[in-house]
C-alpha cells in the first residue's frame, strides 16, 4: 500500500501528524497501528472489496451489534468517526478504510497454548452470540452469501469437476471420491436448514479461530472476539465446528506432515465444553444432541473448498506452490478420517 495513501487514511481519522506501523499477520484486510500526537491510537484498516464486495455492510453490521452489546459480557472495539462524521472514508482509488480503537496491553495467540487457552476462547465465542440472542438475525447483512452453505459449496465441487483439466482431475481422483462417499454430511446440513425450529438462525461469528480472540497481557483472561467482518446470521455448527477445525488439530492446514495430523483430545473437549458453557441455555435440545456434527461439517466444508479451488486452477486461495490448494484438501481430509475415529472411538455421535 502506497504510504502516502496510508497517510491520508489515517489523518481522516485524527488530528496531526500520525504514526503509523503495520499490524497482524492477516491474509484478507490490511491492518495498521495508527498514533496520534494526542495519544489517540487506533486500529486503521483497508477493507479487502474482492473478499468482501459491499463493506458498507459490515459496518451497518458492526454498528448494530455494538449497539447490542455495550453492557454485555463482550463489549467491542468502537469504531472511530472520520472528521466528516462517518463511520468509514473512500480514497481517490476506491479503497475501503475503517477505524476501531486500539486496545492497549493486549495480545492474540497464532496457535493454541493450551487447553485453558483453547477452553476460554470457545466460551467467548459462544458468549458472543448467546449475547446477541435478542437481536433478530434477519436485521443483519449477510456479507458472504452461502458462507457456511454446504450444499451451496458441494455443488461448486461437482461443478469444477465437470469444467476441471483432466491432469488436476487425475491428481485430485482421492480426494473427490472420499469427499463423495460423506455426501451424507450434505444430507445432514439440508435437514438442519429446513428445520427451523430445532436449530434456529442465530447470530454467529463465522471465523473462529484462536487468533481472533484478544487477551489480556497481564492477566491472560478474554478481553473480546475480533475480526467481525463475517458476522452474519447463520446455524449452530458455524463457529463451533471452524474452532474444532483450526484449534483441535495437531497441525495446521497447510502442513504435509500426513502422518502427525490428528485431533487432539484436550483441545476437542476443551471447545465443547467451552462452547456449552458460553451459550448457557439459548442451544436447543437438538443442536446439544447433535454437537459432535460440528467439526466434521467445517472440516468436510473446507476440503471441498480446498479441492474445488485446486480443480478450478487456485483462483481464489494463494498459493506458493503448483499443488497446494490439492495438499490443503488431503490435509483436511486426514483431519476428517482422524475426527470420524475419534468419535467412534469414544462413542460420541457419528453421523448415519
Amino acid at each position: 500500500m502506497n504510504v502516502s495513501i496510508m497517510q491520508k487514511a489515517a489523518s481522516q481519522f485524527g488530528l496531526g501528524d500520525p504514526l503509523i506501523d503495520s499490524f497482524g499477520t492477516g491474509l484478507i484486510n490490511q491492518s495498521y497501528k495508527v498514533s496520534y500526537a494526542d495519544g489517540k491510537k487506533l486500529l486503521l484498516q483497508c477493507i479487502n472489496q474482492a473478499t468482501f464486495s459491499q463493506p458498507e455492510n459490515i459496518i451497518y453490521n458492526y454498528r448494530l451489534i455494538s449497539e447490542q452489546l455495550v453492557s454485555g459480557k463482550t463489549p467491542l472495539p468502537t469504531l472511530s468517526l472520520t472528521r466528516n462524521g462517518k463511520f468509514f472514508w473512500i480514497d481517490e482509488s476506491g479503497n475501503f478504510w475503517r477505524a476501531t480503537r486500539f486496545i492497549e496491553n493486549s495480545y492474540a495467540d497464532s496457535t493454541p497454548g493450551s487447553a485453558t487457552k483453547v477452553f476460554l476462547a470457545a466460551k467467548c465465542f459462544a458468549e458472543f452470540s448467546a449475547s446477541l440472542n435478542n437481536l433478530d438475525p434477519e436485521k443483519l447483512e449477510i456479507i458472504i452469501p452461502g458462507f457456511h452453505d454446504l450444499a451451496h459449496r458441494y455443488g461448486q465441487f461437482e461443478q469444477a469437476i465437470k469444467s476441471a483439466a483432466i491432469k488436476r482431475l487425475l491428481k485430485a481422483t482421492h480426494v473427490i471420491s472420499s469427499l463423495r462417499e460423506r455426501y451424507n454430511l450434505v444430507e445432514f446440513y439440508l435437514s438442519v436448514k429446513n428445520d427451523r425450529e430445532n436449530f434456529p438462525v442465530r447470530i454467529m461469528h463465522h471465523d473462529c479461530k484462536i487468533s481472533n480472540i484478544l487477551f489480556d497481557s497481564m492477566t491472560h483472561q478474554v478481553i473480546c472476539p475480533v475480526d467481525l467482518d463475517t458476522v452474519m446470521p447463520g446455524r449452530f455448527y458455524s463457529d463451533i465446528g471452524d474452532m474444532i477445525r483450526t484449534m483441535a488439530c495437531t497441525r495446521e492446514e497447510n502442513s504435509t506432515e500426513w502422518e502427525q495430523i490428528d485431533i487432539v483430545p484436550d483441545y476437542y473437549f476443551a471447545i465443547t465444553d467451552g462452547y456449552t458453557e458460553g451459550c448457557g441455555q439459548t442451544l436447543t435440545r437438538n443442536e446439544m444432541q447433535n454437537i459432535h456434527y460440528a467439526g466434521q461439517m467445517l472440516i468436510y466444508m473446507q476440503c471441498l473448498r480446498f479441492v474445488t479451488d485446486f480443480l478450478n486452477n487456485d483462483i481464489y486461495y494463494k498459493t506458493n506452490y503448483p499443488e497446494q490448494n490439492l495438499n490443503r484438501a488431503l490435509n483436511q481430509l486426514i483431519l476428517l478420517e482422524k475426527l470420524e475415529t475419534f468419535l467412534e472411538e469414544r462413542k460420541l455421535q457419528q453421523p448415519n
